[in-house]
């Protein structure tokens, strides 16, 4: 360890701009010092000026280019060493810090109606499409999060458990099609009941569901209301989305390739009691950008607190500069206490 320590001190990589640059340094207005340097030396020169004589060397050699530069080494020794010092105690540093982010999280289930009607073109590409782009988003904004997936049309049934692999979970999302249930028909009640028994025995303080429609209750053996009371008897909040535009709105193409159109209309009426029910809230969304800001405004309502642990490890290098000052030090005291100081005068 001794060995790497001298090895290490006597590298040149401590001279070097770039390892100046990547420190952190815990006193850096000291570093201001430096420039005081060539002040300093004009005042200690202006106040010890005297007369010298020559000694050893002969006047013709001293005025020769050799000699002029050699006479300023003690001078230049001692700033080296002063700027090696000043260094040291602005203390270079590197820290190596590690963050660790926690959540209690908060358990979440999406409700995906994918009955025919979410084919409907008055949102783009297709009412189903849009949802599914939305719900990747929302999931990307959860930390620590468990969130589950149910889908339904004339039946439902639940697509993912409650999760914290989002990766996995935006699979399942992606996979969404209008074939996974060939059951016509719209099954909220039973969509709401399957989305409840997965939350049932969640421990989390917070549970919430996410239900997406564009139609009214018209499948199913259990009434949207009746599961509406039993989410809420398990402490479930439902935010409710009624998807859609009510008049004539895009389905497909007729024979010459134009937009079909047909009519449309939306009972909100169980959706908004639905929310009601549980204390959610209730929401339309007529367009892509409609439903962006209803899933950004729960996401900001159902925000679970993040906690940080920050953990830093310092590691401290004025030492090496240190030790250099000192050497420098040294070689200007040697310089101008030994015999070489008659050479090296003016």
């Amino acid at each position: 360890m001794k060995n790497n320590f001298l090895e290490n001190w006597f590298s040149l990589k401590w001279f070097s701009f770039n390892q100046l640059l990547s420190f952190e340094w815990a006193n850096h207005e000291i570093i201001y010092m430096i420039f005081l340097l060539p002040l300093a030396y004009l005042i200690t020169k202006y106040f010890n000026k005297k007369i010298t004589f020559q000694v050893s060397i002969p006047k013709n050699q001293l005025n020769s280019i050799k000699y002029s530069l050699v006479r300023f080494i003690p001078n230049l020794l001692f700033t080296i060493s002063m700027i090696l010092i000043i260094l040291s105690l602005a203390r270079p540093q590197k820290s190596n810090e590690k963050v660790d982010r926690w959540s209690e999280g908060i358990d979440i289930m999406l409700v995906i109606d994918i009955s025919e009607s979410m084919q409907i073109e008055d949102f783009s590409p297709n009412r189903l499409e849009s949802a599914k782009s939305v719900a990747k988003n929302f999931i990307d904004g959860r930390f620590q999060d468990r969130i589950g997936l149910v889908v339904f049309s004339g039946e439902s049934y639940s697509r993912c458990p409650l999760t914290s692999d989002y990766k996995l979970l935006k699979k399942y999302i992606d996979e969404i099609n209008f074939d996974l249930i060939s059951t016509r028909g719209t099954a909220i009640g039973s969509a709401i009941a399957i989305a409840t028994n997965r939350m049932r025995e969640s421990k989390s303080k917070t549970k919430i569901l996410i239900l997406l429609s564009d139609g009214d209750n018209t499948a199913g053996n259990i009434d949207p209301k009746t599961a509406s009371e039993i989410a809420k008897a398990y402490g479930i909040k439902i935010y409710s989305i009624a998807i859609g535009k009510n008049g004539k709105v895009p389905f497909g193409k007729d024979y010459f390739g134009r937009p079909r159109y047909v009519e449309n209309s939306l009972d909100e009426k169980n959706l908004r009691d639905i929310a009601k029910i549980t204390e959610g809230k209730f929401y339309r969304a007529s367009n892509n950008k409609s439903l962006e800001n209803i899933f950004t405004e729960i996401d900001k309502f159902e925000k679970s607190e993040i906690k940080e642990n920050r953990y830093k490890n310092t590691v401290d290098y004025y030492q090496y500069y240190l030790l250099w000052g000192i050497i420098f030090i040294l070689l200007f005291i040697i310089t101008k206490s030994t015999y070489l100081n008659n050479i090296l005068k003016d």
